[in-house]
């Protein structure tokens, strides 16, 4: 209904303008809007514009309420921080009172040891001058390689005692801490969803919700207009479509504009449009007309401002 009757209104002007020279054409400027919304839903916490208002690329626009992604986000920071403190505990092997603890008791094992040595050498002695029986010195020579292997053991022990874990240990600390990562990096990519920013320059044309007001996932909350999104829309004659082509100059002229804006056409609608369904005739073709836009350059763009009417003039014929 509304492109209809701007082509009723295009095609009056067409119709009126019998007394201007040839190239010029009435237009209104169109453009589109930039909506800014956040993908997860919440309570607006935080507007950080006001219609009207000019932002820079990168500047905040809004912030919805934080409160539940904020908590997820230091949960997995503190599970990340735990992960690697195991994996440092894994590392170092025991502490050093467990390391010292091992050391005296290998020390004592030892002493006990150099005992049974000694008896066991006295004793044989003793067998060979027929003092003792063979038994005596068959049980201390048991006595000895019991309190050898004890020795060895501790030994054995110390040595763990000052490597880390086993490496499959290790390994799966590692990837313990992979996960910890990831999840504190989705966390906080949760946590930036609810935060948006103004992704060009531009200024604001709408605000949708305000400060306290719930906004569903992905409802636009606020609604920019760069100027670079700007262009002139009018139609030509099919007569005079020949005269026109893509990358042509242009120029726009509107009420309280001052000089004119230079444009370049970007766009020529491949069928015609506000017309009526009749057979194309001599007599009744003439009646058809084309959509065309064209660009103007994002300094010229602001003196412009969407559904103001301008007058198109052709550069000069083709």
């Amino acid at each position: 209904m509304k492109r209809l009757l701007l082509g009723t209104i295009v095609l009056a002007a067409l119709g009126g303008c019998g007394d201007k020279a040839p190239g010029y054409f009435p237009g209104y400027i169109e453009a589109d809007y930039v909506r800014l919304a956040s993908p997860s839903g919440g309570t607006l916490a935080r507007l950080f514009v006001q219609r009207g208002s000019a932002v820079r690329a990168g500047a905040p626009a809004f912030t919805l309420e934080q409160d539940s992604e904020r908590a997820a986000r230091e949960e997995a920071a503190a599970r990340l921080q735990r992960a690697k403190a195991l994996l440092s505990d894994l590392q170092k092997g025991r502490r050093p009172e467990e390391i010292a603890v091992s050391r005296q008791q290998l020390a004592q094992a030892e002493a006990v040891l150099a005992l049974s040595r000694a008896e066991l050498a006295r004793e044989i002695r003793l067998l060979e001058a027929r003092f003792v029986a063979p038994a005596r010195v068959d049980q201390l020579r048991a006595a000895m390689r019991r309190d050898q292997a004890r020795v060895s053991e501790l030994q054995a022990q110390l040595k763990v005692a000052g490597l880390g874990a086993r490496a499959g240990e290790i390994e799966a600390a590692r990837h313990d801490i992979e996960a910890a990562q990831a999840q504190l990096a989705q966390a906080e990519w949760q946590l930036r969803r609810k935060s948006v920013n103004a992704p060009l320059e531009a200024r604001v044309a709408d605000l949708y919700f305000r400060e306290g007001e719930l906004v569903p996932a992905g409802a636009p909350v606020v609604s920019l207009l760069a100027p670079q999104y700007l262009r002139a829309r009018f139609f030509v004659p099919q007569a005079a479509l020949a005269s026109i082509a893509l990358g042509a100059k242009v120029t726009l002229a509107c009420d309280g504009c001052g000089q004119p804006v230079a444009a370049t056409i970007s766009h020529i609608a491949r069928e015609a449009e506000y017309t009526a369904p009749l057979i194309y005739s001599r007599e009744n073709r003439a009646g058809l007309v084309f959509m065309v836009e064209a660009t103007p350059s994002k300094e010229s763009a602001q003196a412009l401002h969407p559904g103001q009417p301008i007058e198109v003039r052709l550069a000069g014929p083709r």
